[in-house]
């Protein structure tokens, strides 16, 4: 009688346990706000981007939730990355922005504790190619007369950029090399604002910054921009020649990709899920009305095409910063 007892007491709290894993099983994903992590400041390139391209992250067809950023700058990236390895979550929730190649080369260089192998790619929204500026008041007219200065006056340019082995230090580094001549090149803490910040105070000659940057400051009135790097001319920037155009070898390997990616350790039926819905959600028309307003060009890859991007940016570094 008493093992009936016991056994009829039991039951309710079997039921409440079958209750619960099926709730469990069956709750909706995502359920509650996500989060985006930007390696830079805000109002930079990244940040900028990144709030246009996950701005309809709460419509029922993407995520169905919206999306806060969180700024963590600093070297370069470094801070950023370094946190986003050890410390974000891996339950879907904590997403990251990616720059490449700044954590990439970063990591080929060392003294970082992440790789591509830590990190796993969802989607990429844009890429932005580097460019050289000069402030409106500036003597250099073209990338000709800066280069002149420079063989007449090693080392005494000074020009910004927005970290040591990004996009920008890249573009400086195969500029020195294609031009042979010894420029002064000044990483920011403060990222691709703070340099495009140095050059309109006057703090540094030049700089090395973003075409959606300096499309920006430029239509404000702010600065000139003399070359891009890269193998074709902005579309935003029609009448900027190509440093190969200018006869500096210098090709696209600055150009810097910008997505989102999840650290290792997310399931694989998260990982799916986001890599289908952001990669729609990057393709939004109003997305690309608003990127392009900002002088920012869309190109959208699915989380397959960035895993290919990732391995071949790797070994073109490798390769790339073995000879600068």
């Amino acid at each position: 009688m008493l093992g009936r007892a016991l056994k009829l007491l039991a039951l309710p709290a079997v039921c409440t346990l079958a209750m619960a894993g099926s709730v469990s099983a069956d709750t909706k994903y995502p359920d509650r706000p996500m989060t985006l992590m930007v390696a830079y400041g805000p109002g930079g390139a990244t940040d900028f981007q990144a709030r246009i391209a996950t701005m309809n992250a709460i419509k029922e067809d993407y995520l169905g939730q919206p999306m806060a950023i969180i700024n963590k700058p600093g070297a370069g990236g470094r801070v950023a990355f370094n946190w986003f390895k050890k410390e974000a979550g891996t339950d879907g929730y904590a997403l990251g922005t990616y720059n490449v190649p700044h954590f990439i080369a970063q990591s080929i260089e060392g003294g970082v504790s992440y790789s591509a192998d830590d990190f796993e790619p969802i989607a990429n929204w844009g890429a932005d190619p580097a460019v050289f500026v000069v402030s409106k008041d500036s003597k250099f007219n073209t990338m000709q007369e800066v280069l002149d200065y420079a063989k007449e006056n090693p080392g005494k340019f000074t020009f910004s950029g927005a970290g040591l082995y990004v996009g920008h230090h890249i573009a400086a580094l195969q500029i020195q090399k294609a031009a042979d001549v010894k420029l002064a090149y000044i990483p920011n803490s403060a990222g691709a604002v703070g340099a495009l910040k140095s050059v309109l105070a006057g703090e540094v000659m030049g700089g090395v910054n973003n075409v959606s940057d300096a499309y920006r400051a430029q239509k404000a009135g702010n600065v000139k921009i003399l070359a891009i790097a890269h193998l074709k001319r902005s579309p935003f920037l029609p009448d900027v020649p190509t440093m190969k155009e200018l006869g500096l070898d210098v090709d696209n390997s600055s150009v810097q990709y910008r997505g989102i990616m999840v650290r290792k350790g997310t399931s694989e039926e998260h990982i799916k899920f986001l890599a289908d819905r952001v990669y729609k959600m990057f393709q939004d028309p109003n997305v690309k009305d608003k990127m392009e307003a900002g002088g920012a060009a869309l190109e959208v890859m699915n989380r397959e095409e960035v895993q290919e991007m990732w391995k071949q940016r790797q070994e073109t570094l490798k390769e790339l910063l073995a000879g600068l």
